[in-house]
């Protein structure tokens, strides 16, 4: 058998080689000849595919690029996972889903499957697929064709649970369509979870990132309070994770980052608004946490005059900028707004992140610390991603002052000199 994925970024690529390592053989369809090119050299650009896995499926000849929808004619499943991201009003853009539906339209054969992995708002595959595959095509979902959706599932820098280990949700069309989804994924995935409906597969998805978001946007809250109040919100989120049942620990920090938790909750909110139902909870949990970069900037003002010293002119070091720890991805990190902000408040600021050399769009590369005077040359070095490769007791021993979002120092004496969030 023989399996297109269509999008080869931090799903398509990982979700492509573990199908090619179990010998099924796979064609990427990227839109982006580097990318094409890049896999074709056995060269990884996502931190969870290692470039020998690559190269060794290519070399196999299990895995292909190319620019050309044509290739899935050949193939018994296309499997989409393209980024679904929010417009400008904070609304579901499917732009980038719907423009390769239709140009995967005009090639789809009798018997295939089409299945959808990006996260999307309930009643996507079924209201917007199936009429865009069926207009381009000439054939009936769920008659001529199979459909489903099967949400993604992926968390970068994770080495427990991968792409092969994760158990994977699917919900077709159809009956037939879900046998059909259940055959090609049990050919690479060890544990598959069928749901009735592409509905279901749709809102587990969000059900799993909302309840992420509602509980960080708790914890989060509960750290604005603790500040208020004088208390260690770290000390008590460990407190209380001692309870054995009843209780599950949420760390707070400095914003939500990534593609799917600060992103995810506002599609099921616009779907609920064209049924008249406001979705509170979803809503509230949003609001705390898009506050919290600019709860992290006060803070840093604060700890700043603690020392005698302003925020405009100040010089600040910002440790870490991926939106997580061990990672490169940048996207919806914290860090960005956080630099933003002090930026335009009038800080000079700079960034170490031994995963991101640089930041175009900010003109900004990673600062070398064995140069120069180093860490202590900032007025305050701010802790908003704690990497582990870095030196936390050598970072609190240079300072002169440190903001730690994250409870990376833990256990340090910073000697008056750590403000935590």
């Amino acid at each position: 058998m023989k399996i297109a994925v269509i999008g080869m970024g931090y799903v398509g690529l990982p979700l492509a080689v573990t199908f090619a390592q179990a010998g099924v053989e796979v064609v990427g369809i990227e839109a982006d000849p580097k990318r094409c090119g890049a896999i074709k050299a056995g060269a990884s650009y996502i931190v969870d595919v290692a470039d020998e896995a690559l190269k060794a499926v290519v070399d196999q000849g299990l895995l292909t690029a190319t620019t050309d929808y044509a290739a899935t004619e050949e193939c018994a499943a296309d499997i989409i996972c393209l980024p679904t991201p929010l417009n400008a009003n904070r609304e579901p853009d499917l732009t980038l889903v719907k423009d390769a539906t239709v140009k995967l339209a005009g090639h789809v054969q009798r018997g295939q499957l089409v299945c959808l992995e990006s996260t999307t708002y309930p009643g996507t595959t079924r209201e917007v697929l199936a009429p865009l595959l069926e207009q381009g095509s000439g054939l009936t979902a769920g008659t001529d064709f199979h459909l489903a959706f099967s949400p993604e599932r992926v968390d970068p820098g994770r080495t427990d649970y991968t792409t092969k280990t994760t158990p994977k949700v699917v919900g077709g069309l159809t009956p037939a369509c879900t046998e059909k989804v259940l055959e090609v994924y049990g050919m690479a995935l060890d544990h598959l979870v069928p749901v009735t409906t592409p509905e279901v597969a749709e809102m587990t998805k969000l059900l799993e990132n909302i309840f992420r978001s509602v509980n960080i946007a708790l914890v989060n809250e509960l750290a604005m309070l603790c500040d208020r109040l004088g208390i260690d919100i770290w000390e008590v989120v460990e407190a209380a994770g001692s309870k054995p049942f009843g209780f599950m620990k949420f760390q707070p920090g400095p914003g939500l980052g990534g593609h799917c938790i600060p992103i995810d909750p506002f599609y099921l909110s616009w779907k609920a608004r064209e049924v008249d139902f406001w979705t509170e909870f979803i809503e509230l949990a949003g609001k705390v946490n898009e506050n919290m970069p600019y709860f992290c900037v006060t803070k840093v003002t604060r700890a700043l005059n603690s020392h005698g010293k302003a925020l405009q002119g100040a010089k600040a070091l910002v440790m870490g900028v991926a939106y997580k720890a061990d990672i490169d991805d940048l996207r919806e990190s914290p860090a960005l707004k956080i630099i933003r902000q002090l930026d335009k408040q009038g800080m000079a600021v700079d960034y170490h992140d031994p995963f991101v050399a640089e930041l175009p769009a900010f003109d900004m590369r990673s600062i070398d610390l064995s140069k120069g005077a180093g860490i202590s040359a900032y007025d305050v070095v701010i802790v908003v991603t704690a990497h582990s490769s870095i030196d936390y007791a050598d970072v609190v021993n240079k300072a002169q002052l440190v903001v730690d979002l994250r409870n990376a120092t833990a256990g340090l004496d910073g000697a008056g000199k750590v403000w935590k969030l």
